[in-house]
């Protein structure tokens, strides 16, 4: 731990040597962000990491001291996420959240700002993922029909964007992260009776790049958009913290709740899409 003095009435550390053990989390955030980055994690991870640990924030208290939380205070949070804090907390969003207890506290105690990893006991949940859940064809069928409902801005025009972007995810049963990464260069239309999806990735992930059928009709739907939305750079223009607002859900399209579940999210989409009688496996559609 450094020996470095703060500067007077400096509101939060400008660099870990300004760290100590009341420090308070809260003020860790940033820096905590910067270390994920320059370890080469997605922005997704990183957004994903930040807002567990403002959970356990708003569970212990953002500006309690660094050096103040314990294991039990750690055990306490998890299990208020899966029993006290009122929202489902799925096995992998429970995993996820343990991972980020791990990796921010080996992080402070590698640093020597705490003299001991509280998370270092925490033990980690293993087993099956439970199966994902599938749309039935007609709920395919309402979802569609629905997203066709909105206006766009709340006038008269029909608004492009949720049928385009529903029917993508249906089709080519793409990530959030994936499709949110989409430009127009993505789209291959050489063929305009057999476009594919470019899905490109960075180096260290140029394994995962592949190319996905979509129909002709999702062609139309996407000549649409751009025409209403004119997007300036990626096709959809979200950030990760904003994803959400751009895509699907039982909220904004009430005809996707199924009997199982009360939300739909894009993974709901994917999950349909790899489905072995999935519509678009039946048609020779790539999944992802």
């Amino acid at each position: 731990m450094s020996e470095r003095q703060l500067p007077l009435f400096q509101k939060n550390p400008t660099s870990t040597e300004d760290f100590t053990t009341q420090t308070p989390f809260n003020a860790t955030w940033e820096l905590f962000a910067d270390h994920l980055t320059a370890q080469g994690k997605s922005d997704y991870t990183t957004v994903a990491f930040t807002a567990d640990l403002d959970l356990l924030g708003q569970h212990l208290g953002k500006g309690i001291p660094v050096g103040t939380i314990t294991t039990r205070d750690l055990e306490g949070f998890l299990n208020w996420l899966e029993f006290g804090r009122g929202v489902p907390c799925s096995r992998k969003s429970y995993a996820r959240r343990v991972t980020t207890l791990k990796v921010y506290f080996r992080w402070l105690h590698e640093l020597k700002v705490i003299r001991f990893d509280p998370a270092k006991e925490i033990l980690q949940r293993s087993g099956p993922a439970p199966l994902s859940d599938v749309l039935a064809p007609q709920q395919i069928v309402d979802c569609i029909r629905e997203s066709h409902t909105f206006t766009f801005r709340r006038g008269k025009e029909p608004d492009t964007r949720p049928p385009m972007l529903l029917t993508l995810l249906l089709e080519s049963g793409i990530k959030k992260g994936e499709a949110m990464k989409l430009i127009p260069a993505n789209i291959l239309r050489d063929n305009p009776a057999a476009p594919e999806l470019e899905v490109r990735f960075k180096v260290r992930n140029v394994f995962k790049e592949r190319k996905v059928a979509v129909s002709a009709r999702w062609l139309g739907l996407y000549d649409a958009y751009m025409a209403q939305y004119h997007p300036k750079q990626e096709i959809f223009g979200c950030t990760p913290g904003t994803s959400n607002t751009c895509l699907p859900t039982s909220e904004t399209v009430p005809a996707c709740r199924s009997s199982s579940r009360s939300r739909f999210a894009a993974g709901h989409a994917r999950s349909t899409t790899c489905a072995p009688a999935c519509p678009s496996r039946r048609s020779g559609r790539s999944s992802a």
